[in-house]
């Protein structure tokens, strides 16, 4: 078993001085090993893209099927050149509008750039430069383009702490860098370009259909593909073939209007406690209090729905950890950030939605 370190760094810390107290971590990502740390959406889990052994190390502390691609991560624009063949001037436009930030391009990747465990034996790679000073520092000092696909085990909630890291992956990694929570909550958006003029969604996310549309007017948005786990195709985005960010206990999302979710939910809660099966409930702060169950866990205010992107892991880990059985989450509207939100609790429930 692998001794895991932690290296605590302060968000607010001066570029100098936080590549002081990374110097370890960058170097052991440039020796091979893996290394955890903090982005703008959830903790990453990073090895050197080019070499093929440390790449399966991630597939093998994660335990993840070796035919979903990871996102490569760099620091500087500079990068592109040795990781991606010429790409449309779309492409340019959407990384100077949302980069650093928590978007996904993929993009033609340079023959032996990366080691083909990244791409999954695509002629494409995903590539994002993200928006926090620890990774930003990280990827520099090491000097690697840094694959880094969750920093948790495969199907488990995202990690948006580092103890969430540890948690999954204690012993099966050489270090996590330690930045505190994380801001987003919820993965990059992933995107890629069949034309001059289209943005497909492959996978929702931090930057939104109406974020996009609104940096480039002109362009077709294509809705996000469903992911669907009988799919056989290679996936050309991580999060589109396989069930994601499960719990532990039976989630099933209700969609509804509000009097009627909580009607529909709280019958399920009465007829629950005939049985010694331990309940929880996932719902907005208006209507916590209206629930009778083992524990009642809220995403934030429904005039926030930022808020609960930021708290639905952190959520469904919580009802792990007291040991919940049966959870009941209400669905929300899929404007805006809602649409990664019901992505991600689509794939955490297997597709179990109630519609009342």
């Amino acid at each position: 078993m692998t001794t895991t370190k932690v290296w605590r760094v302060a968000e607010a810390a001066p570029a100098d001085a936080m590549a002081g107290q990374l110097e370890e971590a960058a170097a052991l990502l440039r020796e091979g090993e893996l290394v955890a740390f903090p982005t703008e959406t959830v903790y990453g889990l990073g090895a050197d893209a080019r070499n093929t052994k440390a790449v399966e190390g991630i597939f093998k502390a994660k335990g993840r099927p070796s035919d979903n691609p990871l996102i490569v991560h760099i620091a500087d624009e500079n990068q592109l050149a040795e990781l991606a063949l010429p790409y449309p001037e779309l492409a340019t436009r959407l990384m100077k509008e949302f980069w650093p930030g928590p978007l996904t391009i993929v993009l033609p990747v340079r023959t032996g750039a990366v080691s083909p465990l990244v791409t999954a034996g695509l002629a494409t790679v995903g590539i994002r430069m993200p928006d926090h000073p620890a990774a930003l520092a990280l990827i520099r000092q090491s000097g690697c383009p840094v694959a880094a696909p969750s920093a948790n085990r495969s199907g488990r909630p995202s990690p948006t702490l580092a103890a969430h890291v540890l948690e999954d992956l204690e012993g099966k990694i050489s270090g996590i860098v330690d930045g505190g929570a994380t801001g987003v909550g919820l993965e990059s958006t992933v995107i890629e370009l069949p034309d001059s003029n289209t943005i497909r969604i492959l996978r929702p996310g931090g930057i939104t259909a109406e974020q996009l549309q609104s940096a480039v007017p002109e362009a077709v948005i294509d809705a996000p593909a469903a992911a669907n786990p009988d799919v056989t195709e290679a996936p050309r985005s991580p999060g589109m073939k396989y069930t994601h960010y499960a719990p532990k206990g039976d989630l099933r999302i209700v969609l509804g209007e509000p009097a009627n979710a909580v009607r529909y939910i709280q019958e399920q809660l009465n007829h629950a406690k005939t049985t010694p099966v331990k309940t929880g409930v996932l719902t907005f702060d208006e209507r916590a209090a209206a629930y009778d169950a083992d524990l009642i866990l809220s995403y934030g205010s429904e005039l926030h729905p930022e808020q609960a992107a930021h708290n639905l892991y952190a959520a469904l880990r919580r009802f792990d950890s007291e040991g919940v059985q049966r959870i009941w989450a209400e669905g929300c509207s899929e404007e805006g950030i809602g649409l990664a939100l019901m992505n991600r609790l689509a794939k955490a429930a297997g597709h179990q939605i109630v519609r009342v």
